[in-house]
């Protein structure tokens, strides 16, 4: 779509941000915020005065929407223009020898000293009590009464 397919009425009715994307598109290279904004007001055929008045707040509209990018130099750009390359480094993903070793020895003790966890004597005690042995059962129509 071109800025100048787009109707005065329809044009009042955009945002900044939005005109200026159109800008940048139909442009296809990066631009200088000022100039970007003076062709905004240009389409939108705001005086001079409000270039000045408002950039500050063009500056924070661009800033806050995420499909500009504030480039080096002052540039902004489509951030579709800019795909990042996020390399993310695959680390060695095996757990090092050391680690593999402190855990051989770990469970082996534990290993060696399971009796120390178990205690036969409940066993044997468990074995003698009868822990139902005062469980007394009811009708319900008993627990009425």
């Amino acid at each position: 779509m071109s800025i100048r397919d787009i109707s005065k009425e329809e044009l009042e009715t955009m945002g900044y941000d939005e005109i200026a994307y159109i800008i940048l598109e139909e442009a296809g290279k990066k631009m200088k915020l000022l100039d970007l904004f003076k062709k905004v007001c240009k389409a939108l055929d705001l005086p001079e005065s409000t270039i000045e008045d408002r950039i500050g707040d063009f500056f924070e509209l661009l800033s806050i929407n995420k499909k500009f990018i504030l480039l080096p130099k002052g540039y902004w750009d489509l951030a579709t223009n800019h795909v990042q390359n996020i390399i993310i480094e695959d680390e060695d993903d095996s757990i090092s020898d050391e680690v593999i070793e402190e855990n051989d020895e770990l469970e082996e003790e534990i290993e060696d000293n399971e009796d120390i966890f178990y205690d036969n004597e409940l066993d044997d005690n468990d074995e003698d009590e009868d822990d139902l042995k005062d469980l007394v059962i009811i009708d319900e129509e008993e627990a009425i009464q």
